[in-house]
């Protein structure tokens, strides 16, 4: 997954007019020159940047990224199975205890966290294989993007000198998404976590330290225990063309700007909108935006947006949020 400063995968930026680039050892040699800058040891640039190549694949991928391109009611049908709410159950109780030790200190829902630890691994099966270095330097040598991804090859470097992974245990996505919780070089030094106390931040294969540091990002990103992500709701026939002319957000990414601006939830009530049971919205001072999937609609709140954080796209919140929710 690809991020571009905030936790995870967002939407791919316009693409920039090619500038080629001087050979790929010309270019190398400069990072090296400038790792060495930063202070990363000498041994550590020798090792991680001896004998890389550009690697056409990842470049592929970064040209064919389609996260937007399917109708988000059937994504969330699809993505939702009976077997991942199975194993969502499953999780939730293998790892009780740790779960509820994380949630204590950081204040973020055990259902929560594994409802994020399993949409990005895969419940930990899955932490990404390909080595995160030549990804990152094919990507930052390739001109699209290529600020973005040097500071994060140089953030991966970084990660090396400080000694909380091997090398060669430094893999994750063809974009440089690092283990369980699939961060980005950046987001693992600035949140990752050593919630089990070994000296390493191990979001590869520590459940403590993945859980701790995506509860943290959390965290850090305005999650509130004390209220929910939001709720499904029911929009009645009589207002819906007034509702979908509601002026959308003018800032944020793609998916915060598909958000209606905040109302009071009061507004929404007095508007006519229910609950998906059609009950009455609850009486509380919130503010909640509507963001509809397909036929259904949804009134989210700041929790949702913490989620938005970690992975700027509906698709991503709403299957959080929703699987969550199923959890026994």
């Amino acid at each position: 997954m690809v991020s571009t400063g905030r936790g995870l995968a967002q939407e791919p930026p316009p693409v920039s007019p090619v500038a080629f680039p001087p050979p790929f050892e010309t270019w190398l040699e400069g990072v090296r020159t400038e790792a060495l800058a930063r202070g990363i040891r000498g041994e550590i640039v020798a090792q991680a940047l001896a004998d890389i190549q550009p690697a056409p694949q990842v470049v592929e991928r970064d040209r064919t990224q389609a996260e937007f391109a399917f109708d988000l009611e059937t994504y969330l049908d699809r993505r939702l199975t009976r077997e991942t709410v199975r194993t969502a159950d499953r999780m939730l109780v293998r790892h009780k205890a740790l779960l509820q030790k994380v949630s204590k200190k950081y204040s973020v829902s055990p259902r929560v966290l594994v409802a994020v630890w399993g949409l990005e691994s895969n419940f930990g099966r899955f932490a990404g294989v390909r080595p995160t270095i030549p990804a990152l330097a094919t990507l930052a040598y390739d001109p699209r993007r290529a600020p973005l991804f040097r500071e994060e090859l140089f953030q991966a470097l970084e990660i090396l000198n400080a000694g909380d992974v091997e090398a060669d245990r430094l893999k994750g996505s063809w974009a440089g998404a690092l283990g369980q919780p699939q961060f980005m070089p950046s987001t693992y030094l600035k949140y990752g976590q050593d919630f089990d106390g070994d000296g390493k931040r191990d979001i590869w294969s520590s459940h403590a330290d993945v859980f701790a540091s995506i509860a943290y990002y959390l965290q850090q990103h305005g999650w509130n225990s004390a209220q929910t992500w939001g709720r499904e709701v029911k929009v009645p026939e009589g207002i819906r063309e007034k509702v979908d002319a509601m002026p959308r957000r003018s800032e944020g990414c793609r998916a915060e700007r598909l958000l209606t601006e905040k109302k009071p939830l009061s507004e929404w009530r007095t508007l006519g909108l229910t609950t998906a049971k059609g009950t009455p919205l609850p009486n509380a001072s919130l503010d909640a935006s509507l963001v509809a999937a397909g036929s259904r609609q949804y009134l989210v709140y700041g929790n949702y947006e913490a989620l938005l954080e970690y992975n700027c796209a509906h698709s991503y919140a709403l299957s959080i949020a929703i699987l969550a929710d199923r959890m026994r």
